[in-house]
């Protein structure tokens, strides 16, 4: 999976050094984002990824309103992946148009999978 780039949204700096260390383990370099209005100054972020992972709870904006951000405001075309705490989300995170939904906590030995999936265009929906 070299040369692939993602998107991590997220306010919590614990779960963006996970899912950025499972991203490198993959070969897969990824851009930080804890403070989501930063993508208003910074959209090259979001339009140079080939997939975003989005935490669904932030103090600033919710992870459905940076959906819509993303796919309306600056046209983002790329597997955004609902990635939270809260597993109950699951089917809203599907009817607002999420591609994926990875409950937290991420199980590192299925991620590999997951994201090969999910890269190769196949909705994953898992809890742990």
């Amino acid at each position: 999976m070299a040369s692939l780039h993602a998107l991590i949204i997220d306010d919590n700096p614990t779960n963006t050094d996970v899912l950025a260390q499972l991203l490198e383990y993959e070969g897969v370099s990824s851009t930080v984002i804890q403070d989501p209005n930063d993508l208003t100054y910074h959209p090259s972020f979001a339009e140079q990824a080939d997939v975003i992972f989005l935490d669904l709870e932030m103090p600033q904006i919710d992870g459905y309103q940076m959906l819509g951000f993303l796919r309306d405001d600056l046209g983002v075309n790329v597997p955004i992946v609902a990635y939270t705490v809260h597993t109950s989300e699951i089917n809203t995170a599907r009817e607002l148009g999420f591609h994926s939904f990875l409950g937290k906590p991420l199980q590192p030995r299925l991620f590999s999978g997951q994201l090969a999936r999910i890269l190769n265009g196949e909705r994953v929906w898992e809890v742990p």
